[in-house]
């Protein structure tokens, strides 16, 4: 990892005032804090702040942006360090504000259907606890299991149950979110309508904590489905794999997941979770994992038995169906850790396009090609039922993209033909710190002068998360 170390802005001073709010504790200076906070999971990359905080409260952390902002010093808000496209990396050295203690459930509101959570609650936590009162919280990206539901506001994120549910912003009502002076506000009302004003509520989602740092979250519910039912699909083609993705919405079927993963993931993480779960077949170039559910289980069956035989014209192989809770588990492990193996494995660079479904032939087929000509392995995976496709990449001596020109030049290629297909440049992981060279592959002058303008109007010293998604300057 290359390490680049802070600039040097935080005093003894500013270290006793920390203290003096959070408690010594919580404040980290030590090498080996400083190191695990400089990291998440992007790529390959280090950057060391110059002081960790721990807050507990929205007042805490309100004190601390008061602090930072009047002393132009940098901050950067930190959930459980999962994220994929750098934004919490403490490029600029300064604040790391992590909200990992801000970790309670505060209520779950049974006859409205709502949930109050604090930012840090790890996202399956929050799921299993409405789940033990009927009430599903459908958003999951992969790593449900470690991300905190704070770090999927910033990121506006997905997952699997995004195509038939829809992703974090279909949820949230409001939001208390700290503002880079340090004043607390709310976004919005517990409402399900809301059309007083500007929607500050959906600005601050996906918005990358460039903004605010949101301290509690209003999440709207729904019943949690009966049944369900899962099958995964063997396919000779990748193309035909994807071809049959649009054909299953044409049908007239929306699964509650579809997803898709490539042979070559699918062997290095079935070798990683020592796992038999999925035939591994040199004949086999790509699996789709498909789910429906629902509250009528004849319903369930007749729309699987129909997806079936529709799947017959794409040259699908033998369909397994999962036949038990087990089944169903070991399925869904293997899907959810391909991030993690492929990574292990030396695809350390991660894209999250997402297109059309329509085109995700053209895509792959376009990720392939682009390999050859710049002479990097790529698999593909993700969530194939709305377009969302994660290319991990494998080249043979450049491991991070930031910062280096060849790899810089090839991902603008890959974006170009995203932008020709319809698409844009991510789904769900964000734009961060190593996204943000390619935004002007989609938005115009326009967009990003607008998008300037309103970080100016909440952060106008460029304190909070700066540098990520634009630069300002």
């Amino acid at each position: 990892m290359g390490v680049i170390a802070g600039k040097g802005l935080i005093t003894t001073a500013h270290v006793e005032k920390f203290k003096s709010i959070v408690g010594d504790a919580y404040v980290l200076v030590d090498e080996e804090n400083l190191n695990h906070y400089g990291h998440d999971e992007t790529e390959r990359l280090l950057f060391l702040p110059e002081v960790v905080l721990k807050p507990r409260t929205a007042e805490e952390i309100a004190a601390i942006m008061s602090i930072c902002n009047q002393d132009r010093i940098p901050v950067t808000p930190r959930g459980a360090g999962t994220g994929l496209s750098g934004g919490a990396l403490p490029h600029l050295g300064g604040v790391l504000l992590s909200t990992e203690r801000m970790n309670s459930i505060l209520s779950i509101d049974e006859r409205n259907l709502q949930v109050i959570t604090e930012p840090g609650v790890i996202t399956e936590v929050l799921q299993n606890a409405v789940k033990e009162k009927g009430l599903f919280y459908p958003p999951d990206p992969s790593s449900r299991g470690s991300c905190f539901i704070g770090g999927n506001i910033a990121e506006n994120s997905g997952g699997p149950k995004a195509v038939k549910y829809g992703v974090v912003k279909d949820y949230v009502l409001n939001l208390e979110v700290v503002l880079p002076n340090g004043e607390i506000i709310w976004t919005g009302a517990n409402v399900l309508k809301n059309s007083t004003g500007y929607n500050l509520t959906q600005l601050m989602v996906g918005s990358e904590g460039t903004l605010g740092i949101v301290t509690k979250i209003v999440l709207k519910l729904i019943p949690f489905p009966k049944y369900d039912l899962l099958m995964l699909v063997p396919f000779a083609s990748l193309e035909k794999a994807s071809e049959a993705v649009s054909a299953i919405f044409r049908a007239g079927f929306v699964p509650s997941a579809l997803e898709l993963v490539e042979i070559d993931a699918l062997k290095i993480v079935s070798q990683m979770v020592d796992s038999t779960a999925v035939p591994v077949d040199d004949s086999i170039a790509a699996h789709l994992i498909i789910e429906v559910d629902g509250n009528n289980m004849d319903v369930l069956m007749s729309e699987m038995e129909s997806i079936a035989e529709l799947l017959t014209q794409f040259d699908a192989g033998e369909i397994f169906f999962a036949d038990d809770a087990q089944q169903k588990a070991e399925l869904w492990k293997l899907r959810r850790r391909v991030a993690e193996a492929v990574k292990t494995s030396g695809y350390t660079i991660e894209e999250d396009t997402v297109v059309p479904r329509a085109e995700l032939p053209a895509l792959i087929k376009g990720v392939k090609e682009l390999g050859k000509q710049y002479g990097f392995h790529a698999v593909c995976y993700g969530h194939a039922g709305d377009g969302n496709l994660h290319i991990r990449i494998n080249h043979p001596t450049i491991k991070n993209s930031h910062g280096n020109e060849e790899m810089t030049q090839a991902l603008r290629a890959l974006f170009e033909l995203v932008q020709k297909l319809g698409g844009t440049i991510s789904g769900e992981h964000g734009i961060g710190l190593i996204q943000k060279p390619y935004l002007s592959t989609v938005f115009r002058d326009a967009n990003m002068y607008l998008m300037r303008e309103i970080k100016k109007a909440f952060d106008p010293n460029n304190i909070l998360n700066a540098g990520k998604i634009f630069d300002l300057n």
